[in-house]
């Protein structure tokens, strides 16, 4: 008995772990994002849980984030990267069980041998059957060493599976960004083809001054620089746009349905709808990028507990139970019953310091993860509040270059006219109509910053259901 009770004892006390107690450091970051002439006024309520489809509205827009949800290599690699980190942990738990072996063994031999004289010889027979369960090497946690490796395993595999969500998240905003680029590409493509034809228009109207001699041959030398220009722009947004194409077709790994892609920026851009940002900049701990950093640190801490307990003895028990006969009828009988234990203590007597040092590693381990996870949360913070103060200014800026816009188009309609007339020269045209080409491509290009502005406010917020933490900072399901 004194044995079993002892035995029982060690398995009593196994299993506690010398890691350090973990707590979430306070997120180095004030408690609100900046305030000023840069930046709107913000509600104070907590950001609501949104998913793509409450920021992204197009439905041509969301049927293309849900087939690369479903098509997009990157997403599989993740998803084989998250079933490898499962099965480690369930590798590194299994060692906290003991691992039973079971054998047989089934022997029939047969002597024989010559006799003197006349006799004859003679022959012996002879069969062994044995059979036994065994526990082999089975190590008691008597100092959280195993635990620790498993904590630090499954911590591993969630950080993992927080990667995967970044992964999912960045997907989402860089196809929502290239769908705004093509709708951006097709608008200037559109500023660019109506530029070519009043270009050719200038260029037959200074032709047939020219042969009239009204107007010198520079005005019409002028006149094919803006055509050459305009036709060239056509050739490169014509090429932008299948590139743009070739892009989306890329991210959503499958073809694009002609049908799925946008007209232009101004009917695009509406469709991304604004995100109300809270004030409590603790949301940040919610992006899969600072959840991957806070699970890495926590398989830190519990590498701390594993490196702790290497420096105290290792006992192990080795058990056999089975059963041996020399014969089949005879091998559940009493005496053919044996059992064996051996538990066994190794400690290390000289290593030249090297326990503590590996505790040391795995201490200054931890603390590298801490500053990782900390600059990831300042990171978080830098990008809601870029973010932020773009959106700020984007609305006056807007407005300014639809004025500017409007104001070029009535320009050049009015310096047309009279050059036509015969009152103004053709360079107060020609500088017209090129003032208002940039005014349109610029009026464009802040379209597209003001769309892809609630991307990246998305982004930063990592507000989709599917990539959020527990409130309380809690672990997904155990595996």
């Amino acid at each position: 008995m004194r044995p079993a009770l002892a035995m029982a004892l060690l398995l009593a006390t196994a299993g506690c772990s010398m890691a350090p107690k973990y707590e979430r450091a306070p997120p180095p970051v004030p408690a609100s994002w900046p305030a000023g002439d840069a930046y709107l006024r913000q509600s104070e309520a907590t950001l609501p849980t949104v998913t793509y489809r409450d920021v992204f509205r197009d439905p041509r827009l969301q049927a293309l984030v849900e087939s690369a949800l479903l098509n997009n290599r990157n997403l599989r690699v993740a998803a084989a990267n998250i079933a490898t980190a499962r099965a480690q942990f369930q590798v590194q738990r299994a060692s906290l069980f003991p691992q039973v072996n079971g054998g047989g063994n089934y022997t029939r031999s047969q002597t024989s041998g010559a006799g003197t004289g006349t006799g004859g010889g003679f022959a012996r027979s002879g069969t062994t059957l044995s059979a036994d369960i065994g526990i082999s090497a089975f190590e008691i946690d008597l100092f959280g060493r195993l635990r620790s490796l498993s904590d630090a395993a499954l911590n591993r595999y969630f950080a993992t599976e927080a990667a995967a969500r970044a992964t999912r998240l960045t997907l989402v905003g860089d196809i929502a960004d290239t769908w705004l680029l093509y709708a951006a590409d097709r608008s200037l493509l559109q500023v660019a083809q109506d530029t070519v034809v009043s270009a050719r228009r200038s260029v037959d109207l200074t032709e047939a001054r020219l042969r009239g001699g009204i107007a010198p041959r520079t005005d019409l030398a002028q006149a094919r620089q803006i055509l050459g220009q305009a036709e060239a722009d056509v050739a490169a947004q014509t090429t932008l746009i299948a590139q743009d194409v070739n892009a989306l077709r890329l991210l959503v790994g499958a073809d694009i349905d002609p049908a799925l892609l946008p007209d232009s920026i101004a009917s695009a851009g509406s469709t991304v709808a604004p995100l109300p940002a809270g004030l409590d900049s603790t949301i940040l701990l919610r992006r899969p990028d600072i959840v991957q950093a806070e699970y890495t640190l926590r398989a830190a801490n519990a590498q701390i507990g594993a490196a702790r307990a290497a420096l105290f003895p290792t006992i192990s028990l080795t058990g056999v139970l089975g059963f041996a006969s020399n014969a089949l009828s005879s091998l559940f009988q009493g005496d053919a019953f044996t059992w064996s234990v051996g538990p066994a203590i190794n400690y290390p007597i000289f290593r030249a310091g090297a326990g503590r040092a590996n505790v040391r590693v795995s201490e200054a381990q931890r603390d590298a993860a801490l500053a990782n996870y900390e600059l990831a949360i300042q990171g978080g913070f830098r990008d809601v509040a870029d973010a932020l103060a773009r959106r700020g200014t984007l609305a006056a800026q807007l407005s300014a270059v639809d004025r500017q816009a409007e104001a070029a188009a009535d320009t050049f309609r009015l310096t047309e006219a009279r050059y036509r007339g015969g009152i103004d020269t053709f360079l107060a045209s020609l500088d017209a109509q090129r003032s208002l080409y940039a005014a349109q491509r610029t009026q464009v290009n802040t379209r597209l910053v003001a769309a892809s502005n609630g991307v990246a406010l998305y982004r930063a917020l990592g507000g989709d259901a599917l990539i959020d933490s527990a409130p309380d900072g809690s672990a997904p399901t155990t595996p």
